[in-house]
């Protein structure tokens, strides 16, 4: 049988911790882990080499393979230092091979990101569901351009489980994401929210992080381990006014791979929040379009000159822009 698509959803970033050597019991695991924790890693990594060559091998036979943004095919360059690969031939060929493997960024998700389009958030404050399904509603209504939101906010309602206070992810784009927030901020202020609500993201996003093998592999003008990016934003987050931004750099396996930032900011219905809701969301999704239109990418210089998912300029609020609607 040859599977239609084959990815990785282990935590390979992390060899210790994340990722169980084959011959090993779960006992065993957690044993030799306190007690000879470089073997461990060692036979994680040689478990992976072995679990990329399957995968290779499923590629060469016609399934759609890619790396899922955990490191797998890092680990298993890593393990070509523990032994000599299978079949020969020089330590670079080997680790040609292993990239041969895509990641999922280069060949599904950075044509959306180029437009500033990424996994958005928003959180009832009230604990209260009806509330969710109020902003649910204004989502799926919002945004006839793109009827695959719509489709989503269906799909969501119908089968994601809830956890926690309610919560929705979406895959919003540039101006659509301050678009609802500002919605929301005036459903907070006439009552038909019963309290605040929270607005995030991903810190996987447009602008928002570097990792040279998940969000920043292979971009176009070579600049995948250059960090700039993030920091830029966390500054633009904090001098437009979000309430909380954070910069990360990694945990576990991930420590020294990844810089990234993060936000989140708060529709409370007041009218002085609906500026800070507009300058630190269009400025955050903005951004990214600039980023990926330096790199090159057309579909950023095309969400540039078109004004974004809402045909507004992502960088008229910088007072750079000369096209655009509103400019």
């Amino acid at each position: 049988m040859v599977p239609d698509v084959v990815t990785d959803q282990t935590a390979a970033h992390d060899v210790r911790y994340g990722y169980l050597p084959v011959g090993y019991t779960l006992e065993a695991w957690a044993s030799v882990r306190e007690s000879d924790p470089q073997r461990v890693e060692r036979d994680a990594r040689a478990s992976i080499a072995r679990q990329v060559e399957a995968m290779l091998a499923f590629a060469a036979a016609g399934s759609v393979v890619f790396e899922n943004g955990n490191n797998l095919r890092v680990q298993a360059i890593a393990a070509l230092d523990d032994t000599v690969p299978d079949g020969g031939g020089s330590r670079a060929d080997a680790e040609e091979r292993i990239l041969t493997i895509p990641g999922f960024m280069e060949g599904y998700l950075r044509p959306l990101f180029a437009r500033g389009i990424g996994p958005f958030r928003w959180i009832a404050l009230s604990g209260d569901a009806r509330d969710l399904d109020r902003i649910d509603d204004e989502v799926a209504a919002m945004f006839p351009r793109r009827p695959e939101v719509a489709a989503w906010i269906a799909l969501a309602r119908a089968h994601v489980p809830e956890q926690g206070l309610p919560a929705r992810s979406c895959w919003l784009g540039h101006g659509e994401r301050s678009a609802l927030a500002l919605r929301v901020n005036e459903l907070v202020a006439d009552g038909e929210l019963t309290a605040p609500v929270l607005f995030s993201r991903d810190h996987l996003d447009s602008a928002s992080m570097t990792h040279p093998r998940i969000g920043t592999e292979g971009m176009r003008d070579g600049s995948d381990g250059v960090t700039d990016w993030p920091l830029l934003d966390a500054m633009v987050l904090a001098a437009t006014g979000a309430d909380l931004v954070a910069i990360h750099s990694g945990g576990g396996g991930y420590a020294g791979w990844m810089q990234s930032a993060g936000v989140s900011i708060v529709a409370d219905g007041e009218a002085a929040t609906a500026d800070r809701l507009v300058r630190a969301l269009d400025g955050d999704s903005g951004l990214g379009v600039l980023r990926h239109a330096q790199a090159g990418y057309p579909e950023a210089a095309d969400s540039a000159a078109a004004g974004g998912e809402t045909c507004r300029s992502p960088v008229a609020w910088f007072g750079r822009s000369e096209g655009g609607s509103d400019a």
